[in-house]
């Protein structure tokens, strides 16, 4: 029988299992083997199942021992795998691997066969500080120009785009053209000509940027631009070039914004009856996504905490798995295949390893946060209500019908419920001081670092 004599603890969490298996148990499964053979073996010159066994032996018999002897060494090493505590045992995901092969055979008769398997198991580790630690967070609030602002977008949303009434083109507006390059002849340069093309005067989202040179133009008129770009301009095939286009304005919309006032706080969503009613919706969805983001970042500050400060030594098969996870998720991003996600970093001059090196830190640091939130749960012995477990089977478990696969994922899904709720206890358990002030928009909108930056 196994015990922790035999385990010898290796670096990254990896552990070398020496096992020795008793002769007597290795030939009574070769004996076996052996009676199975002679009941079906076909050698000329013998009835099939009349084969005496000193003759497989003698032909087979090396062979054959060295076939039940791995078989059995298998076996016996699921046996034993099963008597150790559950830090001893294999991750869940990390096969043993047998150590030094090629010294174990051949196989003797009657001969104990003491051999060794490595393989990965959870990380042991002390716990960092969780609680009580001091962190600071944005000072940020909601304020009047925010739902103001928030507002606007609204409108400009529900615009309708209609024809403009003077037909003239200024900025802002959206125009319709034909062009086309002339040569140097006056003619038409047919590769370059381009009809109904569509822009926001004044954006500059045009090839050739004739913003102010369309700008004054009336529908219908057609205008010839001689256009001189400087060396320096930003698309290489017209730096230092002289281009001579024929425009011809086709259209000339603008944006019918409308008003903020009842009848449109209406139309948004019935249950508003006036203005103040979508104002005071407005203000409390934006505080709700506030909420969320300074939630999400008091989370990330605890968890490079908890991340700086734990030692883990991270299995290789862990840390592997999290990579693979990564590159799925990456393959699923993209909408593409994994041909041709390979395809396009191969012309980077990258490959699917580079890139999960480039990931591995951010792998590591999930995993290192994970397994102390993982612990913390443990300690801190979270629980779940019946009314809990029942919420979350109706949502979640509503298609399974087989009982026993429902009670093997109610027990999954009990243990995810507890683990969720340690972000919520580190959460409450720890001190958020406001720090720098920043704007709503630049904090929610993801423009924190620009704004920090100033």
């Amino acid at each position: 029988m196994s015990d922790a004599k035999n385990i010898k603890a290796l670096e990254n969490s990896s552990v070398e299992l020496t096992l020795t298996l008793p002769a007597a148990r290795i030939e009574e499964d070769y004996q076996k083997s052996l009676a199975k053979y002679v009941k079906n073996a076909q050698i000329p010159g013998f009835r099939k199942g009349h084969v005496p066994a000193s003759v497989l032996e003698k032909k087979f018999g090396e062979s054959l021992r060295t076939e039940t002897t791995f078989d059995t060494m298998e076996a016996f090493l699921k046996e034993e795998l099963e008597k150790l505590d559950d830090a001893q045992k294999p991750l869940p995901y990390c096969t043993p691997v047998l150590q030094d092969e090629e010294k174990l055979l051949p196989f003797k008769k009657d001969t104990d066969v003491t051999f060794s398997v490595k393989y990965d198991v959870k990380p042991q580790f002390e716990l960092p500080q969780y609680t009580g630690m001091k962190l600071t967070i944005p000072n940020v609030k909601v304020t009047d120009a925010d739902v103001a602002k928030e507002l606007d977008k609204l409108r400009e949303q529900n615009a309708m785009v209609v024809d403009k009434k003077d037909r003239v083109a200024e900025d802002g507006n959206i125009v319709n053209i034909d062009y086309v390059e002339l040569d140097k002849d006056g003619k038409e340069v047919k590769a370059s000509e381009r009809k109904d093309f569509t822009f926001t005067l004044g954006s500059g989202y045009n090839y050739y940027e004739i913003d102010k040179e369309v700008a004054g133009m009336k529908v219908g008129e057609t205008k010839t631009i001689e256009k001189n770009y400087p060396k320096e301009f930003k698309t290489a095939d017209l730096a230092g070039k002289t281009v001579t286009l024929k425009v011809t304005l086709k259209s000339v919309k603008v944006k019918d914004v409308p008003a903020l006032d009842d009848e449109f706080a209406q139309d948004i969503k019935e249950e508003y009856k006036t203005v103040a009613d979508l104002t005071k919706a407005t203000r409390e969805k934006l505080e709700k996504q506030l909420a969320d983001k300074l939630s999400d970042d008091k989370f990330d500050k605890i968890a490079d905490e908890l991340a700086k400060n734990v030692k883990i030594d991270l299995p290789q098969s862990m840390v592997d798995l999290e990579l693979d996870r990564d590159w799925s998720n990456y393959i699923r991003q993209t909408g593409l295949s994994e041909d041709q996600v390979l395809k396009f970093l191969s012309f980077q001059q990258k490959d699917k390893a580079a890139l999960q090196n480039e990931w591995k830190a951010d792998a590591e640091k999930t995993l290192r946060v994970q397994l102390v939130m993982d612990k913390i749960k443990e300690k801190e012995n979270f629980t779940v209500s019946p009314e809990e477990l029942e919420k979350a089977e109706k949502e979640q478990l509503k298609d399974v019908t087989d009982e026993n696969q429902k009670k093997y994922y109610r027990t999954l899904l009990e243990e995810d419920l507890k683990f969720n709720k340690v972000s919520d206890f580190l959460e409450a358990n720890n001190t958020f001081t406001p720090d720098k002030e920043m704007s709503f928009d630049a904090y929610v909108n993801g423009q924190a670092a620009t704004e920090a930056a100033k």
